[in-house]
């Protein structure tokens, strides 16, 4: 199948994705080549082929975006840019703060967000427990960043601003026992089971906000 065309379908199946598919497509195919440019000197996946990084990036970042609260978002370690990026290219209206330990990866991610023309992304390179944001976060997302608890435990202060703010982590596999190792203070809203077009894994988006006190 065209890479384009695998892309514009994958979109349009995304339910709730308010976006132009044409001119996001186009973007994104810009983000795929970027990532293939810098990928063997930076190590930015591990997931070589175009159109592998069309379902297992692209599609599985963006299926988020429907279940996120804006306009304020932080994606703790962000890595090649997954979600953080597929979602300021989906929403320019958003502000989204990639955050990133790795140097390399945050100096691709700086790039990624000049040559890709994203006013509307900011990085910061360092641990997510050091990093203080001065503006609002509305939600806070990552990727296989790390458990349950512990995401949560290091990114927590990121809402300190923000009572309402929400954390959502991208998990595959319903995440029984991390659920069961969660304290008392980070509280499960909801879990939702989203579908990844193209992809046959199972995808689930935990919801969770923190509330001290518990």
């Amino acid at each position: 199948m065209n890479l384009e065309k695998q892309l514009r379908d994958g979109l349009a199946a995304i339910p709730g994705l308010s976006a132009d598919i044409v001119h996001l497509s186009s973007q994104l195919l810009r983000y795929i080549d970027l990532i293939i440019k810098w990928n063997g000197t930076h190590n930015l996946t591990s997931v070589r082929t175009p159109e592998s990084m069309v379902t297992r990036h692209m599609l599985d970042s963006l299926v988020t975006v429907p279940h996120i609260s804006g306009p304020g978002i932080a994606d703790v370690g962000s890595g090649g840019g997954f979600p953080g990026i597929p979602i300021a290219l989906a929403r320019p209206d958003w502000q989204v703060t990639l955050i990133e330990s790795n140097q390399k990866k945050a100096a691709f991610l700086l790039q990624a967000a000049l040559e890709l023309n994203l006013p509307n992304i900011s990085v910061r390179q360092g641990r997510v427990e050091k990093i203080i944001l001065e503006n609002r976060v509305d939600t806070v997302i990552s990727r296989a960043f790390s458990s349950l608890e512990r995401f949560m435990s290091l990114s927590k202060h990121l809402c300190d601003s923000n009572s309402d703010c929400c954390f959502i982590a991208m998990k595959g596999e319903f995440p029984d026992m991390e659920l069961m190792q969660l304290s008392p203070e980070f509280v499960v809203e909801k879990i939702i089971a989203v579908t990844v077009p193209g992809l046959k894994a199972k995808r689930h988006l935990v919801v969770i906000r923190y509330q001290p006190g518990q």
